[in-house]
């Protein structure tokens, strides 16, 4: 019984000194909250590594170079199909659905070229995915290069990375500053302002002398 009646006074004391506190305080307070989990964030993910392989699509003999930029990009949309990535998959060392989570790629509208990128958790199985992808890729392609009249070579083997592609925890720190005191700001916009209202005291009334009048 004593205990609970000692923490209703403690109560009422940090419902005051909260109550005390500026309005702006909230801001730099979700600020902090903010910086704490996107450092947390940052030193509990997992760094990704991402490596990319180049392909280039060349005509073969009589063949158009606009009939090359066509193909390139037509095989930049089939390249994570599982027709692709199934003879990918023994070289990399994932099955074809892991492969297209982990697999992008990319192509340019004015050269005929092909951009693999593999991202896993490991550099070296970053560019043995994406050059497995590649390489099966050209197989592909090259088998019908006769009626094409296109041929798939490397361009650029993948290299393993040295750094992550994922950011770092300085990076997820100040993100997550400017997002706390960016929920802070709307907080406080949000949040309608105290009004202070004049409470009137109880009338006291005035002795007897003040409010009778001398008669004449």
């Amino acid at each position: 019984m004593s205990d609970s009646v000692n923490e209703r006074p403690r109560t009422l004391a940090l419902r005051e000194r909260a109550a005390r506190l500026p309005r702006w305080s909230a801001l730099p307070a979700c600020a902090v909250l903010g910086a704490l989990a996107g450092a947390g964030y940052g030193a509990l993910q997992t760094p990704q590594y991402t490596a990319t392989s180049y392909v280039v699509a060349v005509p073969q003999e009589k063949g158009d170079p606009a009939t090359a930029l066509g193909f390139a990009q037509a095989y930049g949309r089939v390249a994570t199909q599982l027709a692709v990535l199934g003879d990918a998959q023994v070289a990399a060392g994932m099955s074809a659905t892991e492969l297209q989570d982990k697999v992008k790629v990319a192509t340019s509208p004015d050269a005929p070229m092909i951009a693999v990128s593999a991202t896993t958790d490991k550099p070296s199985s970053a560019a043995i995915t994406a050059n497995a992808v590649a390489r099966s890729l050209s197989t592909g392609a090259n088998h019908s290069k006769d009626s094409t009249r296109i041929k798939l070579i490397p361009f650029s083997r993948a290299l393993p990375p040295n750094d992550p592609a994922s950011l770092s925890t300085g990076v997820t720190t100040l993100v997550g500053g400017c997002a706390g005191g960016l929920l802070g700001g709307l907080a406080l916009l949000v949040r309608p302002r105290a009004r202070t209202e004049a409470v009137a005291g109880p009338s006291v009334p005035g002795p007897a002398s003040a409010l009778v009048r001398s008669a004449p």
